[in-house]
Parts: structure tokens; sequence; C-alpha cells
């Protein structure tokens, strides 16, 4: 009988302690995707771009179908590989006529993106669909002109079809609405973890270990930056607040005007490394010693060190099914690929 009670009065202490930390992690600014799909569609659901069916299976389209790219063999898909974590696993994009990146960027996961506040490392774009234009036109990545995506799209009748049921208007195809639609796809793209299943209330989704590493990264201070829905992408920091970032020389990225860097989602992080935006360490357990020397201005131990990320393995997040769309044909109107070893 003494063991029975005993193990009552562990279970209702545990039970207690786990409900003070969900209060704790709320209190830091830190919160769940929602578990209905009601109060998700809520908080995913875009202003100017309506989420309907036939806009996302568009979008899914687009985003995997390389014509959107001069060389005709890029896609979204390339740099934010959907089996990858959503990123493309090296520490640079590699974009048209195979040439890297000029700035020595690091694509940042496609995942969960749709909660960021802001998009790309500087911040530059206020929404998904503005987003999404960009690496399409930019030279060191897709290369491909507005023009001339809209006219390869445009000259695929099946495609036209697509545009006429999920945009009004008398010529739907846009680049704008190319934008749109991917964007409407990739807000799909959020991935539920145990982390939010603790945060909407199961008190034993987490282990002990794991909640002992939610409770030491917000002691530590991580959660000033890395928090709202996303834990990260709400907010534009300063990067090396507080000490020498030992990689600062590879790449000449700075931030936006004001020497400010988007914070990046910490949502599957161990699906996305080499970590920061120049993707310069490899290593989670040396990603956190950097930022919490360089950030916080503090020395971690060994073993807070591994208590935060065991808090960090929990929200790798279940991941929507998605099967690779089955493209419609080009046409003999449709705008040929200028391949990167022709003249050009």
């Amino acid at each position: 009988m003494k063991r029975i009670l005993l193990s009552v009065a562990f279970l209702a202490f545990s039970l207690h302690a786990a409900q003070d930390l969900i209060d704790m992690a709320k209190a830091a600014g830190l919160k769940p995707i929602p578990a209905s799909q009601a109060e998700l569609m809520k908080v995913i659901e875009q202003k100017d771009n309506p989420l309907t069916p036939e806009k996302i299976q568009l979008g899914k389209k687009l985003y995997f179908d390389p014509r959107l790219s001069k060389s005709g063999i890029i896609s979204c898909n390339t740099c934010h590989n959907l089996g990858l974590g959503g990123v493309d696993g090296v520490p640079t994009s590699v974009g048209h006529r195979w040439e890297p990146n000029p700035h020595h960027l690091n694509s940042p996961t496609v995942y969960n993106s749709v909660f960021n506040s802001v998009q790309f490392w500087d911040g530059r774009s206020p929404h998904l669909a503005d987003q999404a234009m960009g690496p399409i036109q930019a030279i060191p990545e897709m290369a491909l002109s507005a023009e001339t995506a809209v006219a390869r799209i445009g000259s695929i009748p099946a495609y036209v079809k697509e545009f006429e049921r999920s945009f009004s208007g008398k010529d739907p195809v846009t680049f704008e609405n190319i934008g749109k639609a991917i964007a409407a796809f990739e807000a799909t793209l959020v991935t539920p973890s145990r982390y939010d299943d603790f945060l909407n209330g199961d008190t034993r989704a987490l282990s002990k270990a794991e909640q002992e590493g939610l409770r030491t990264f917000i002691e530590k201070g991580c959660a000033a930056c890395h928090n709202g829905i996303g834990t990260g992408g709400a907010t534009m920091e300063a990067f090396a607040w507080e000490g020498q970032y030992e990689y600062a020389d590879i790449g000449d990225f700075s931030g936006n005007e004001d020497g400010l860097v988007r914070t990046p989602t910490l949502r599957n992080i161990t699906e996305t490394a080499p970590y920061f935006h120049n993707g310069t360490v490899w290593d989670l357990h040396e990603a956190v010693e950097i930022m919490a020397n360089i950030q916080l201005g503090m020395e971690l131990t060994q073993g807070e060190i591994g208590s935060i990320v065991t808090f960090l393995e929990a929200l790798e997040g279940r991941k929507p099914e998605v099967v690779y769309p089955m493209l419609p044909a080009s046409t003999a109107d449709t705008p040929r690929p200028q391949p990167f070893y022709e003249h050009q």
C-alpha cells in the first residue's frame, strides 16, 4: 500500500511539475502548433492569398517544377528538399551554372516557414508569396525572368486551367500568382512534434530529460530569441551580440541595413545541418555552445549543452506526406531552357 501511495504521490508531483514547465514555457513566449486543424488554419491563413485545395495542389506542382529556372533543371525543392528536412544539406546553396551562393548563404528550411514573420536571412520579404518570387529571379539561384516564367507556365494548357480554378481574373497566369500558389503549398508544410503535444497539455509527451532540457533552454535565455510557434523566425537580431563569431570571415553577409539577422527556427534542427547563415557548423552541440557564447555571453557546461540538445531533438516533427507530382508536359510554344553550358 505504501508503494502504491508513493507512486501516486510521485505521479501527481511529476504532472504538477510538468504543468508548471508548460506555464513557464508559454510565459517565455513559446507557443505550440495548434492541435486542431481549424485552429491551425487560422494561423497559417495568408493575407490576400486564401488557401484552397486547388491552389495548394497547383503550388505543389510549381514547387517541384524545374521549368521555373533558366536552365530548366533547378526547382524550389533543389535547395529546400522536402526529403532532407527542407534544406539541401550543404554549407552554401548551389544555383544557376552550378555556382555557389556568392555570399556563402545557407538555405534555411522551408518547413514551418509559414510561421516566420519575415522571410530570408535579412528579413527583406514580409510573407511567403513575396519570398517565393525572389529565388526564381535571382541570378545566383534560378535566374529566370518573371516574363519568361509566365510565358513558360502560360504555354501549358493544363497549368492554365489550374490557374483559372485557383485565381480570379481574366488572365490568372501572372508572376504574382505563381508566387501565391507556391506560398499556399508551403503554408501546409508544418511539422507538429512531441514538444507541441506537451505544450498543448500532454504532460507525458516529453521525457524527464527532455523537460529538463526545455527548462535549461528557457532559463539560459535561448527563448528570448527562439520563441513563438516557430521557436524562431519571429525576430530580427544582431548576430554575435556578446562575442566574436569564429567563422565570421566565411562569406560577406552581415545582415540587413541595421546589421540584423532573422532568427532561424529550431524545429527539425537535427535534420538541417550545417548551421547558421553561412553553414559553417555541422555539430549541434557546437552550435549551442557558440550561440551561448556570442549571443548570451556565457559559457555553458557540457551537461547544460547536452541537456539543451536533448530538448532540441524533441523538436523533430511529424512531416506531412508529400508525393512527387506528375507535371504537365511542355508544348511547342513553351520557351526552351537555357542550360548552363550554353553561351548566355
